[in-house]
């Protein structure tokens, strides 16, 4: 809990970050105020709320880019801007009479809100601050900007390497837009300067920098599910204006109940902030296009333009608005600069941004076009010499008929392709079976196939009654034609099918609100029936088929409600981060040995420890012995963390290493099978043991190692560590393993391994292992099912030359393996060599 003068001094920040400069730029004198004064209290207050996240995003944004983002920074310029605007028009800012009070629509969206706050944050949000994955990179990017300033900034851990060892950690991409990583999704721009930026478009991990200056680690991972809430407030006022108030109300009540929506309020991603920015920024152009409303053509641009910092697929958003407008501006029509100005001032601006800031991003629609067939280049063409003859040969038909023809053909387009998708697609030569089944596993996973059905009955009766929602329609359309063709819609867990969320889900089930309630107010072609029986029954029939998807999608929302992804996760890494100073160096092993590296990156960018992680399991061990030699006159203490059995071959007789701390945990992880709907919560295993480098030479006193226990140092190509029933420690072998040996004298000859068979049935093949040292075969042995001792004499030659070698030996263990899952049905399906207790060389 906040302490209370905190709290108060958060809320007050939060106040002026997100609300107070928005509310005095919507009360500015100009541009018709009469017009947006005369708007509900409540869609009055939702644009206090836009117009200050948008303010705040594009200062956030612009002090970053120039490295000198500080939370108190963008506090004191909103105040500014507030206080200069205030000084400027005094008493002018009051609304006057024109604006009506809070009525009791304004329960609506206040119990939007409630709600979505509720559910949202029920039990607390995702834990996810390790590497990667996109919500670690997402997460760790904003704490970044947070605590050094800048969207690109050079790393001075990484820059203290001399480049003779750099290789050991950064070797160089073969990509020409970067030069290596410095984690997982972080890409090192400059070799010599050694700046390093995030992977995504940074509008997201700015809001979370924003919100970790709030409240610390614990609001940088609640930003998200705010702005969840803003994404429901958004669907219901556009929908409020465009097709009635209970239509509105139904779709967003259906979203926010929604499975996937919940899950993403409480996980970190980028299309949470898509949401709202996209459905507000159509409806301002609504208000603009067709309300007449001069102030808000500048604020859809603005909050389209947004999008694309958000996530590339904004520009798909860009070209539906924009070309709507352009449908529409044709003689007669009502498109105005001050949107086009800003929408393509913005666009170049963000294609700027992507090609300065994120190259490697950039590159992604570079290859992307690249890539295109012949026959994609001709299809391009020919639609977009159509669209300008058609736009030329439009100017002298009325806008009405214009929109009414294009509407109507893009639902014959829609509803065709929709049941060629859920009917007929399938994969082949070219078409990936996720690829052909993405409309169906869409459906199945978080829609269901009657509120597919209702959704394009919707698409169709809005098309037909309610030509103010082309810019909507066209967006949902296209979005949809985009993501259901080959996009990523993978049955593999709800993190890896979000491309969907920011606007096919909620348009869907917008359109869905419309077959329910759409009344067709103000239309030539009424959607509900005059007579009072008929609308009635439509109206009840409406009820039920939202009563019946709610429902379901409830029942999918129910087994979430009390799960938090890697619950304890934090704990455990703040444990981690303790056992390095300020002056001491973790060195993590390889991504091809462990999941350690995960670990590495918040400990770097989070927790702010002098973090390397290895590039190669097996590196230079020259190279890495006068790399230690330069660590020590720079840092106190060097640590390695590894663990999992993946194992990084690094002793040598120089160095001795002793164990600091050996950690195994558990954190709750959602199911995630491929093909199938996730079942329920599992659990993540990380298993961390952290080493140190100390100064001084390994001591010759022999060889023991419990395997299983502070051993990840020496082994290699292992199974994670396990433990008996009657209590020894051990891990299974896989078809060749490693142990790194060191500290041997030529007198000891005796190599001696403590290993057992395990459970291996009696239809496996007997579990033999060929034993190598240094590539010199010490014998063949077949090992029982119960736990003994059995002894391999090392040749004298052999034990006098591993002796005088600077680096470890090399046990080889190359052993027949067996498959649990295979032959007896079990749930285990590694490939078991044998259980491997002890080592011993005497």
């Amino acid at each position: 809990m906040m302490p209370a003068m905190a709290l108060t001094r958060a809320a007050c920040e939060l106040l002026v970050v997100a609300y107070l400069p928005g509310a005095v730029i919507f009360r500015l004198p100009v541009l018709d105020r009469s017009r947006r004064a005369g708007l509900a209290a409540e869609e009055r207050a939702f644009w206090g709320v836009l117009l200050s996240v948008a303010l705040s995003s594009l200062v956030g944004l612009a002090l970053a880019a120039r490295g000198g983002y500080r939370f108190d920074r963008l506090v004191w310029i909103n105040l500014s801007v507030c206080a200069l605007i205030v000084l400027s028009v005094r008493s002018r800012l009051r609304l006057g009479s024109t604006a009506p009070p809070p009525g009791w629509t304004a329960l609506i969206p206040l119990g939007l809100v409630i709600c979505g706050l509720s559910l949202n944050f029920y039990v607390p949000p995702a834990e996810y601050i390790i590497g990667g994955k996109d919500p670690g990179i997402y997460m760790n990017e904003g704490i970044r900007i947070a605590q050094r300033g800048a969207l690109i900034a050079a790393d001075e851990v990484a820059r203290s390497v001399p480049p003779p060892f750099r290789g050991l950690f950064f070797p160089p991409s073969s990509d020409p837009s970067y030069y290596s990583n410095r984690f997982m999704g972080f890409f090192v721009l400059d070799s010599a300067a050694t700046t390093v930026v995030g992977q995504f478009p940074h509008l997201y991990p700015l809001w979370i920098a924003v919100a970790y200056g709030v409240n610390g680690l614990s609001g940088a991972r609640e930003v998200v599910g705010v702005w969840a809430v803003l994404g429901l407030l958004a669907v219901y006022f556009v929908g409020t204006r465009l097709v009635g108030r209970a239509a509105a109300l139904a779709g967003a009540l259906l979203l926010g109940v929604n499975v996937v929506q919940l899950w993403y309020a409480r996980y970190p991603n980028a299309e949470m902030l898509m949401q709202p920015l996209l459905f507000a920024g159509l409806l301002a152009f609504t208000r603009s296009e067709w309300d007449e409303d001069r102030f808000f053509a500048p604020v859809a641009a603005l909050l389209l333009v947004l999008c694309l910092f958000t996530h590339l697929t904004g520009v798909f958003a860009v070209a539906c608005v924009g070309g709507t407008a352009l449908l529409v501006s044709v003689r007669g029509g009502r498109g105005r600069l001050s949107f086009f100005l800003p929408l393509v001032f913005g666009t170049a601006l963000a294609a700027l941004y992507l090609q300065h800031y994120i190259p490697p991003y950039f590159d992604v629609p570079r290859g992307f076009i690249q890539n295109l067939r012949p026959i994609h280049v001709a299809l391009v063409a020919v639609l977009g010499i159509a669209s300008a003859a058609l736009w030329f040969g439009g100017r002298h038909v009325p806008v009405s008929t214009r929109l009414r023809w294009a509407l109507a053909v893009l639902t014959v387009v829609l509803w065709t392709l929709a049941a060629y998708a859920f009917f007929l697609r399938s994969a082949g030569d070219v078409l990936a079976a996720h690829d052909a089944d993405s409309l169906r596993t869409f459906t199945a996973f978080y829609l269901s196939w009657y509120g597919l059905a209702a959704a394009l009955v919707g698409f169709a009766l809005v098309a037909i009654s309610f030509q103010e929602a082309a810019a909507f329609l066209f967006t949902v359309a296209v979005f949809s034609f985009v993501f259901f063709y080959k996009i990523r819609i993978v049955p593999e867990h709800f993190w890896a099918a979000r491309r969907f969320l920011a606007v096919i889900l909620p348009g869907a089930l917008l359109l869905v609100g419309v077959t329910a309630f759409g009344d067709g107010r103000n239309t030539e072609t009424p959607l509900t029936p005059t007579v009072g029986g008929a609308r009635l029954a439509r109206h009840l029939a409406g009820f039920a088929l939202v009563l019946a998807l709610g429902w379901h999608f409830w029942g999918a929302t129910r087994p979430l409600l009390r799960h938090v992804e890697y619950a304890g996760l934090i704990p455990h890494l703040e444990q981690v981060a303790a056992t390095v100073g300020d002056d001491d160096l973790m060195l993590v092993e390889a991504r091809g040995a462990s999941d350690a590296h995960v670990l590495a990156l918040p400990l770097a960018y989070i927790y702010a420890r002098n973090v390397l992680v290895l590039a190669d399991t097996n590196p230079d061990k020259g190279v890495f012995r006068a790399f230690l030699g330069w660590a020590r006159g720079r840092y106190r203490r060097i640590f390695f963390a590894g663990g999992g059995g993946g194992g990084t071959e690094l002793l040598s007789r120089e160095m001795s290493v002793v164990p600091i701390r050996g950690e195994r945990f558990q954190v709750p992880e959602y199911d995630s099978p491929v093909n199938a709907y996730p079942q329920g919560v599992r659990f993540k295993e990380f298993d961390l043991s952290i080493y140190e480098f100390l100064p001084q030479p390994a001591v010759a006193r022999g060889f023991d190692l419990d395997v299983g226990a502070a051993d990840d140092i020496y082994v290699r190509h292992f199974y994670a560590k396990e433990q008996s029933p009657r209590g020894f420690t051990f891990r299974w072998t896989r078809d060749v393993s490693f142990v790194s040996i060191i500290g041997t004298r030529p007198e000891q000859q005796h190599l001696t391994l403590w290993m057992s068979a395990g459970g291996r049935p009696a239809g496996a093949a007997p579990a033999t292992v060929d034993v190598f040292l240094d590539d010199r075969s010490l014998g063949t042995l077949t090992v029982g099912r119960e736990p003994a001792h059995y002894d391999l004499a090392i040749p004298a030659d052999l034990a006098s030359a591993i002796t005088r070698t600077e680096q470890a030996a090399q046990l080889r263990l190359v052993t027949r393996t067996w498959n649990p899952a295979q032959i007896m049905h079990a749930k285990d399906q590694r490939d078991l060599g044998v259980m491997l207790d002890r080592v011993e060389v005497r």
